[in-house]
């Protein structure tokens, strides 16, 4: 039952990662050119759309990166605490 529940964990963890990268990046682009074409801007609008897009996508990458590799770590330290095992004074 425990592989289940860890699986199912890593896969929101790919879940929130693919989100996290892509859902900036379409967002403002798709803000860009809608900018561009309701207001009759230049190419500008959209290349601002796509430089803030990536730049909301590499946070999003950075910020999941680092929550995985706490939740990793966490997963590590609690494994290594289950192998110990129990002293004569530790029940």
């Amino acid at each position: 039952m425990k592989q289940w529940a860890r699986t199912a964990r890593r896969l929101v963890w790919l879940t929130q990662f693919g989100l996290s990268v892509a859902l900036p990046l379409a967002g403002f682009v798709v803000a860009g050119v809608w900018l561009q074409r309701r207001f009759a801007l230049g190419g500008w609008a959209a290349l601002l759309g796509v430089a803030l897009g990536v730049l909301g996508a590499a946070g999003g990458l950075v910020s999941s990166l680092r929550a995985m590799r706490r939740e990793s770590e966490r997963e590590e330290r609690s494994a290594g605490h289950a192998e110990t095992p129990a002293g004569f004074n530790r029940h």
